[in-house]
C-alpha cells in the first residue's frame, strides 16, 4: 500500500452540514504535508497524465495549487490557477462553482482558445467543481488534453458522470461508518 493511500485510511473526519468529509493534508492542508507524499503523488501524476500535448496547467485554488506546482517545477510546464478573485484583466472568464458544501464564482485568466491543458485537481466529489472548470474551458476554446484528481470521493451525487469528461484519480475512496475505506486504488498510479 503507497503512502497515499495510507495517509487517507488515518484521515480524521467531520460531518458538514450531513456531509462526511475527510481531513487530509492533500485536500486540506492540515495536518502538515510530508513532503515524501506529495512527491508520490506528483510522480503518480506524471506517470498517469498525458503530458506530451500539454502546453499548460490549469488549477483551480486553492489546494489544487501545491500540486499543481509541485508537478510544474518537475515537468516545465507553466502554472495557471483559476481564483475565487476576479482582477478584471483581458479575457477574463468568470464561472460559477458548486459543490456539495459550498458556492462561488471563480476566475480563469490567461487560458485562451487552442491552449492545450491539463485540468489538475485535489478531489474529485460532486464533480460540482471541475464540471464548470471543465465546462468554462471548453467555452473558451482550450483542449483539454487531460484531467487528474488526486482522490475520488465515490458515492453520492457526481456532476460529472454520464457527460463526456473523464478524469483519471489516483485513489478512489468512501466514507463508511466515519472512517475512509479505499475502494480502488494502483499500486503503480497508472
Amino acid at each position: 500500500m503507497d503512502q497515499l493511500e495510507r495517509s487517507l485510511l488515518e484521515a480524521p473526519i467531520i460531518e458538514k452540514e450531513g456531509y462526511q468529509y475527510f481531513v487530509h493534508p492533500i485536500s486540506d492542508g492540515v495536518p502538515k504535508l510530508d513532503p515524501g507524499l506529495l512527491r508520490e503523488i506528483v510522480i503518480r501524476i506524471i506517470r498517469k497524465a498525458r503530458l506530451e500535448e500539454v502546453d499548460k496547467i490549469v488549477t483551480p485554488a486553492a489546494m489544487g495549487i501545491h500540486i499543481s506546482t509541485a508537478v510544474s517545477l518537475m515537468t516545465d510546464i507553466p502554472l495557471t490557477v483559476i481564483r475565487k478573485r476576479e482582477y478584471g484583466l483581458d479575457g477574463e472568464v468568470a464561472i460559477a462553482q458548486r459543490t456539495g458544501y459550498s458556492e462561488n464564482e471563480m476566475y480563469i485568466n490567461d487560458v485562451r482558445e487552442d491552449d492545450r491543458v491539463l485540468v489538475l485537481d485535489d478531489v474529485l466529489s460532486t464533480g460540482g467543481t471541475l464540471a464548470a472548470v471543465l465546462d468554462a474551458l471548453g467555452d473558451i476554446g482550450a483542449e483539454v488534453v487531460d484531467t487528474v484528481a488526486v482522490i475520488k470521493k465515490v458515492g453520492g451525487e457526481n456532476r460529472l458522470e454520464g457527460t463526456d469528461h473523464d478524469v483519471k484519480t489516483l485513489v478512489d475512496v468512501d466514507v463508511v461508518d466515519g472512517e475512509v475505506v479505499i475502494v480502488d486504488g494502483t499500486e503503480d498510479g497508472v
